[in-house]
């Protein structure tokens, strides 16, 4: 008789930490490389004589490949496992990101940054499907939510290395862009020999081989929670059947909720600061990067104090208020924009966090990858349409309409998630990921299951 424990409830250990830190690899790679674009293009739209058009099209090149990625990678990877594409992405992004140095023309360019965005979005649906899938629910939150900040490392390190690179060199954009392999190139080397999901080889009948993972990284008195048999679907169809669809719903819905003001805003954030009468430069974008930094860690914070319903619902009517202020006050004096710019910037940040912790615990194994991509791709899709239409909005409708219709995106999102979104702290993934879950009979989250272990 030997006391075995649910991977669920495992102590924090080096792995965890090590597994953590590659999948947010990806997000620091994704904020620079996001980041970095911004600057290349100012030089580089003289000397290749880039229409308005190719600017737009290589500005929006990564946001098209991450949806197209976040679908097609995450789908697959329920059916060919984790690891595999977990690998794969990386190899595309190194490639790619090298191949930006020698590109010639922007077709050639909008194609290698596309393929840099489809590997991010794929990797991005499995990089937080196997860190739910190996991360103790204890824990889980945070590690699941804490992308942001290294997200935000990225964008800022971006900013500091394009005022660098154009100043160094005539060809500095070259330089720039290509210069996101070395990161992808480390991730990559790291991530050799990562084991597949023990999840998902038990719900692909492996279990010998599930086992002996979980045995190997915290030790053989751990075990697996079984998951309910359900039918099996190969299908993105899948996340429509009744048993999902509202998990489905939820989650795209949430999601795009929170990103179509976050890129529209940031997007365009010059124009909207001139429009309000207030200056930006280099000091301007340190201050609202530290903002960014400072939000993300305040997110790691709520989501460990807070609940994950209760924090999202607060933070969407709070973000809403901030813009509805901002459209009724925007020709007050600059103090006050400042004050609630710089609360709805801080916000944002720290909320942002959830969007990497409820798709990855929304979905049960057979189909999370495909849920976490979808949902994803659906965030993508809505940040491109925001941030086409946001200019013709402050056209049509001045500063403050549009400021007005952002701030009911963002009701809309506090409504849907007053209606679906479910308690999944404290829960064990499979209890997470159950339409209506189980009531979880262990006294802490830390506490073990007494069976005969053979």
């Amino acid at each position: 008789m030997t006391q075995t424990t649910l991977m669920d409830d495992v102590p924090l250990n080096r792995f965890h930490l090590k597994i953590t830190g590659l999948t947010f690899g990806a997000h620091l790679t994704d904020g620079y490389i996001l980041g970095s674009v911004g600057f290349a293009l100012t030089q580089m739209t003289p000397q290749m004589s880039l229409t308005p058009f190719w600017q737009g099209m290589i500005g929006s090149s990564a946001l098209i490949g991450l949806f197209l990625g976040s679908l097609i990678l995450g789908w697959i990877a329920d059916s060919v496992g984790r690891q595999k594409i977990f690998c794969f992405s990386f190899i595309l992004i190194t490639l790619a990101s090298g191949m930006q140095f020698f590109a010639q023309s922007a077709e050639q360019l909008f194609l290698l940054r596309v393929l840099i965005g489809f590997g991010l979005g794929g990797d991005f649906s499995v990089g937080h499907t196997i860190l739910a899938e190996f991360a103790p629910r204890k824990h889980r939150g945070v590690l699941l939510g804490a992308f942001s900040v290294l997200w935000t490392v990225g964008y800022v390190a971006a900013s500091f290395a394009g005022h660098l690179a154009l100043q160094a060199h005539v060809d500095g954009w070259r330089w720039l862009l290509a210069s996101s392999a070395l990161p992808a190139l480390a991730i990559l080397l790291l991530r050799i020999g990562t084991p597949e999901s023990p999840r998902w080889l038990l719900r692909r009948g492996r279990r010998e081989e599930a086992m002996a993972i979980v045995h190997r990284l915290f030790g053989s008195h751990v075990t697996l929670q079984e998951e309910k048999q359900q039918e099996q679907d190969g299908s993105l169809s899948a996340l429509f059947r009744p048993r999902y669809r509202r998990r489905t719903a939820f989650n795209c819905l949430f999601f795009v909720c929170l990103v179509i003001p976050y890129f529209a805003i940031y997007t365009f954030l010059p124009a909207i600061l001139r429009e309000m009468g207030l200056d930006q430069g280099f000091a301007t974008d340190l201050l609202l990067s530290g903002l960014l930094l400072v939000g993300a860690v305040l997110g790691i914070v709520l989501t460990a104090m807070c609940s994950r319903r209760g924090f999202l619902i607060g933070s969407f009517i709070f973000l809403a208020t901030c813009l509805l202020l901002l459209s009724l006050l925007h020709t007050s004096p600059g103090i006050w924009l400042i004050l609630l710019f710089a609360a709805f910037t801080l916000i944002m940040s720290a909320v942002s966090n959830l969007v990497g912790v409820f798709p990855a615990e929304s979905f049960p194994t057979d189909v999370r990858s495909r849920g976490v991509g979808f949902a994803t791709s659906m965030s993508r899709l809505g940040s491109a349409v925001g941030t086409l239409l946001l200019p013709l909005a402050i056209v049509n409708y001045g500063i403050a309409g549009t400021m007005g219709l952002l701030a009911a995106i963002l009701v809309l999102g506090a409504l849907v998630s007053i209606a679906w979104a479910p308690e999944t702290k404290g829960l064990t993934l499979t209890d997470a990921s159950q339409e209506t879950p189980a009531v979880d009979k262990a006294p802490s989250p830390n506490a073990s299951t007494s069976t005969q272990h053979l």
